[in-house]
């Protein structure tokens, strides 16, 4: 085999395409990953959408803004004075820039750790070539590769509102929303979801006054109502101003600003001038400029790429995973995806299950769930039971003086089988995996309500919503 040749090439280098690659590596396949993203010096930048402009840097961003609230509004709870407190963006900037390279160094290593060859480019299909496809690399250093197997990974981009394309400087996507170079007085977000809802968070604990326009009449409507309810109290409070079932008409950039024209829940037109516009609307499969057409490969209407059930295309030896696929645009489930393809390869089992996928929203208090929301359960006429325990009752909230929310379990009124866990409050995100694990393997309520959690944590609010599904709860 020609140094150009390789058993399987991935094309995308973000959370679904460079596991892909290391996970085929270590089944003993010769692999090539190709990736596009550059750093500020022109460099390769791997780690796609989520390290370079998503995941990873909205969450030093989110720490960094969290920490200067907790300073400058909760330090003194403490005992702690803190005096003459100041914000220097250009610092907290450059951190967040620190982790995101953290980040792209850590895969270039794996990468050489597993032998896999990295080119810095585009990289597009040509041709049917014997037993598998050319892909050309376009870049600083061009190549043609040779590939029996392609996994797709190529991520998504975000979603311009019609008429108002992003200029990154007063309308924004998330990578602009992650460079603001100093704290706007006025700062407007179209759409309340995951990013809308992180971004709007950050800049509002750093003193900026934030209106969040969300079309759906519902606050979080994906979200178990219980928890939305209690997300919307919490976040109004904290000072979001959020303007439910709103119609855009017109958005307008000045030299001064950016004026939203739209029509409020009640039909009145009203006007929001704000200094900067962060639009958050969704996002959409990146397959532009991927060489689709060279072979046939199968698109849909939006333009993502068409797989099975197993994330096979319509094309012989063809895969494609994460953003660019259906389901759900979630970093963790392009790596499932991408673990499961290099297996599949390999003529192994690859198994991803798309019912006990975590969902997190990491604003403070955190959101994050699992599984069923009570609406979906009556929806589908399935009988349940629900238990619920607040975190103002758990001693180790107490302590960290962070008591808002609760945990959720949902399980089979029957069975007692766990079919959802939803929780608001402190560390959600990482609550929320004793769920995954318990869902994984069919565990009821009672099940989790026997463990012993440890004392004092925060994990024993769990056991006490499993001990409520019973009714039974201890310290509430």
């Amino acid at each position: 085999m020609s140094d150009n040749q390789f058993d399987v090439i991935v094309i995308g280098a973000g959370p679904g395409g460079y596991i892909a690659a290391i996970r085929a590596a270590q089944l003993g396949f010769k692999v090539a990953c190709i990736d596009e993203w550059k750093n500020s010096k022109g460099g390769p930048a791997p780690g796609g959408t989520c390290t370079n402009v998503g995941c990873i840097p909205s969450k030093a961003l989110l720490q960094s803004s969290e920490y200067y609230d907790h300073a400058s509004h909760h330090f003194a709870e403490h005992g702690i004075g803190v005096q003459s407190l100041s914000l220097d963006i250009a610092k907290m900037i450059g951190r967040k820039d620190t982790v995101v390279k953290q980040n792209n160094d850590g895969i270039l290593f794996l990468f050489k750790k597993n032998k896999v060859s990295f080119f810095h480019g585009r990289g597009a299909f040509t041709k049917a070539a014997d037993g598998g496809y050319q892909i050309d690399v376009t870049g600083d250093k061009p190549a043609t590769l040779t590939g029996k197997h392609i996994i797709i990974a190529t991520g998504s981009n975000a979603r311009a509102l019609p008429g108002a394309p992003f200029d990154e400087k007063q309308i924004l996507s998330n990578d602009g929303a992650l460079a603001i170079g100093e704290v706007p007085k006025k700062l407007g977000v179209i759409g309340s979801g995951v990013i809308g809802l992180e971004m709007g968070s950050v800049w509002r604990r750093l003193g900026a006054e934030v209106t969040i326009l969300e079309a759906l009449p519902t606050f979080l409507a994906a979200v178990d109502e219980q928890v939305a309810k209690e997300a919307q109290k919490v976040l109004t409070k904290q000072g979001l101003k959020l303007q439910l079932g709103v119609k855009i008409s017109e958005v307008k950039a000045a030299k001064k600003g950016v004026t939203v024209t739209y029509a409020d829940a009640a039909g009145a037109e009203q006007k929001l001038e704000v200094d900067k516009l962060i639009i958050s609307i969704g996002r959409t499969a990146n397959t532009n400029g991927l060489g689709a057409e060279a072979v046939g490969l199968k698109l849909d209407e939006r333009g993502a790429i068409v797989v099975d059930d197993d994330c096979k295309t319509n094309l012989p030896n063809v895969w494609a995973v994460g953003d660019v696929v259906r389901g759900p645009m979630l970093a963790h489930k392009a790596e499932e995806e991408g673990v499961a393809v290099a297996e599949r390869i390999a003529g192994q089992h690859g198994h991803v299950n798309f019912n006990t996928i975590p969902w997190v929203i990491y604003t403070s208090p955190e959101i994050a769930w699992v599984g069923k929301t009570e609406q979906a359960l009556k929806a589908e006429g399935r009988p349940y039971k629900a238990g619920s325990f607040p975190f103002i009752a758990n001693g180790r909230a107490r302590a960290l003086g962070d008591t808002t929310g609760f945990v959720k379990f949902i399980a089979d009124a029957k069975t007692d089988e766990i079919l959802g866990v939803h929780i608001i409050g402190p560390m959600a995100s990482e609550l929320i995996s004793e769920a995954v694990v318990a869902m994984e393997f069919k565990a009821s309520a009672e099940d989790i309500a026997r463990i012993c959690h440890a004392h004092p944590s925060l994990s024993e609010a769990t056991k006490e919503a499993a001990l409520a599904v019973d009714k039974r709860t201890l310290n509430f």
